[in-house]
C-alpha cells in the first residue's frame, strides 16, 4: 500500500469495470490523448459481458442449435441421430470464444496505452480510488474523471439457496458438471427463455415458470403469443404464466419449486433467471452524495453524470436498457462528453431487442399496441417464411416479418421478426426507420430489388401485403 508521503499515481481518467461501457469509454478517451487506466477486479478483461453473459450464453445457444440441427437432419438421420454431447463438449467451445474475445479486448487496451490494473476499486475521496490487489496489496490512484462501469449480477432471494449444485443463476450455469435430465427455469424474460430453448435443443425437460400473463410482454402481442405456442407445441416446453415463487425445496437428488397457488415442480436443476442488481455495492459512492436505487443502479442525467459530475456511470449499472451494445454506445458518449466538455450524440430512440430463442426474435419501434393506445391510423404487412423460397430451400419456414406503417404516410413505424436469423434480418429494416422522409416508408422495401432467393426478401412482400390493404 502507498505510504504517508508516497507519490500516488495520477491519470486523465480512470475507468473502472473493461465490459463493453468501460471499453467505449477508455479507448476513446485515449485516443484523445487522455492517459487513461482501467481497473477490473477479475484476472482477464471483458466483464461479464465477454466471461458470463452475452457471448458465453449466445455461443452455448449457438452451439446447441447446431447440435440439435445435425440430430434431425432428414440426410443423415440414422446416423445423427444417437449423436450425444456432454457438458464439457459444450463448454470448451465456448471457453474457445470466450478466450479469443478476451486476447481481442486485451489488445485494443494495449494498442491504445490504456494501463489495466488488477484489482477491486472504491473510492476513498471524489478524485481517488484505492486498488485490493488479488495478493492482499493496496495501491490508490486519483483522477480527474472517473467512468464506472461494474455491470450487474443475477438477483439472488435471500430465502434461496444458491450454495448448493441444484440452484444455479445465469452466471454459474456455466458452470455445471453436466446436462440435467430435467430443468425448471424461474423467470420468463429473455435470459430465461433463451435458456429454456437452448435445454430444449438437448432434449432436456424444460419447465418455464412466467411471473406475468405473457411471455415477454414488451414484445408486440402477435410476436409473443408466435413464441408461445412454438415454445409449447413446437419444442415441448411446459410454460406456467403468472405464477410466484413460495420457496424452493433442495433435496438430496434434486429441488422442488414450491408456487403460491400450491404447484410443486420438481426437477434436477432450478435456473433462477428472474431479475438482476448493479454492481455499486462496496464502490463507497455513499460516502460522495452519489445515489444508489433498490436495484443498486446508480442515479445519473442525460450526459450519464452522477452527483459528482467528474464521475460518471455507463452500463448496466445505470439500468435500462441494460444492452450490451447500449452500453458501449454510453461510453463513447462519456469519453467524448469527458474530452470535449460536452456530447450531443445519444443511444437512437428505437434500438433493436435481440432474442436467441429458437427461433430467434428480434424488433425495432412501436408495437401493435402502443399504437393503439396513441390513436395512431396504422397498417400491418406480414410475410410468412414458410411462403418464402429461401425459407423452402433452408428448411427453416417457422417465422414471420412484420412491418407497421402509417396509413397515410406510409412512415415504417415499426419492424418485428420471428424466425432463424431475426437478429440479422431486422436490421435492414432499422436503417430505413432512421432515414427522415421521404425514405422511411414502406415504398423503398416495394420498388427496391433484394436478392433472390433471400430472407431480405420478405420486406418486399411484407410491404406489398400491407400496401395492398389500403384499397
Amino acid at each position: 500500500m502507498n505510504g504517508p508521503g508516497s507519490m500516488e499515481k495520477k491519470y486523465d481518467v480512470i475507468v473502472i469495470g473493461s465490459g463493453p461501457g468501460g471499453e467505449g469509454a477508455s479507448i476513446k478517451a485515449a485516443k484523445a490523448g487522455k492517459s487513461v487506466a482501467v481497473v477490473e477486479r477479475h484476472f482477464e478483461v471483458g466483464g461479464g459481458c465477454t466471461h458470463w453473459g452475452t457471448i458465453p450464453s449466445k455461443t452455448l445457444i449457438h452451439v446447441i442449435l447446431q447440435f440439435a440441427e445435425l440430430r434431425h437432419n432428414r440426410l443423415f438421420d440414422k446416423v445423427t441421430r444417437n449423436l450425444k454431447m456432454n457438458y464439457d463438449e459444450l463448454m470448451s467451445v465456448v471457453d474457445d470464444v470466450v478466450t479469443q474475445q478476451v486476447r481481442d479486448r486485451q489488445g485494443f487496451y494495449d494498442r491504445n496505452d490504456i494501463e489495466v490494473i488488477r484489482g477491486v476499486a472504491s473510492f476513498v475521496d471524489a478524485n481517488t480510488i484505492s486498488v485490493h490487489e488479488a495478493d492482499g496489496a493496496i495501491h490508490r490512484f486519483k483522477a480527474d474523471h472517473f467512468v464506472i462501469a461494474t455491470g450487474s449480477h443475477p438477483y439472488h432471494p435471500e430465502d434461496v439457496d444458491f450454495n448448493n449444485p441444484f440452484v444455479v443463476d445465469s452466471d454459474t450455469i456455466l458452470k455445471m458438471q453436466r446436462i440435467p435430465d430435467s430443468i425448471t427455469i424461474y423467470g420468463a424474460g429473455v435470459i430465461g427463455s433463451e435458456y429454456a430453448s437452448a435445454f430444449r435443443g438437448l432434449d432436456v425437460k424444460v419447465n418455464l415458470v412466467n411471473t406475468r400473463q405473457r411471455m415477454l410482454e414488451f414484445l408486440d402481442d402477435e410476436i409473443s403469443d408466435a413464441l408461445s405456442y412454438h415454445m409449447r407445441d413446437e419444442e415441448g416446453i411446459l410454460i406456467r404464466q403468472n405464477e410466484e415463487y413460495e420457496r424452493v425445496e433442495v433435496l438430496s437428488d434434486g429441488v422442488v419449486l414450491h408456487l403460491k397457488t400450491g404447484k410443486k415442480i420438481k426437477s434436477d436443476i432450478l435456473l433462477w433467471a428472474n431479475g438482476r442488481t448493479g454492481n455499486s455495492a462496496g464502490l463507497g459512492l455513499e460516502a460522495l452524495g452519489i445515489e444508489i436505487d433498490h436495484r443498486g443502479n446508480i442515479k445519473v442525467n442525460a450526459q450519464y453524470q452522477t452527483a459528482q459530475p467528474h464521475i460518471y456511470a455507463v452500463g448496466d449499472i445505470v439500468g435500462f436498457p441494460s444492452l450490451s451494445s447500449a452500453a458501449y454506445d454510453q461510453g463513447r458518449f462519456v469519453g467524448t462528453h469527458i474530452v470535449d466538455g460536452t456530447c450531443d450524440d445519444n443511444l437512437v430512440h428505437d434500438f433493436p431487442t435481440g432474442i436467441y430463442t429458437t427461433p430467434e426474435i428480434s424488433s425495432v419501434g412501436k408495437t401493435e399496441r402502443e399504437l393503439t393506445e396513441a390513436h395512431i391510423p396504422y397498417e400491418v404487412g406480414r410475410s410468412f417464411f414458410r411462403n418464402l423460397a429461401r425459407g423452402q430451400i433452408t428448411g427453416k419456414t417457422a417465422g414471420m416479418l412484420k412491418i407497421l406503417f402509417h396509413r397515410e404516410t406510409l412512415e415504417v413505424l415499426g419492424i418485428h421478426c420471428f424466425g432463424q436469423n431475426a437478429a440479422e434480418i431486422l436490421h435492414i429494416g432499422q436503417a430505413i426507420m432512421s432515414q427522415p422522409a421521404p425514405v422511411n416508408t414502406i415504398k423503398y422495401f416495394m420498388t427496391t430489388t433484394f436478392n433472390y432467393p433471400t430472407m431480405a426478401e420478405a420486406y418486399r412482400v411484407a410491404a406489398l401485403n400491407g400496401y395492398n390493404r389500403l384499397f
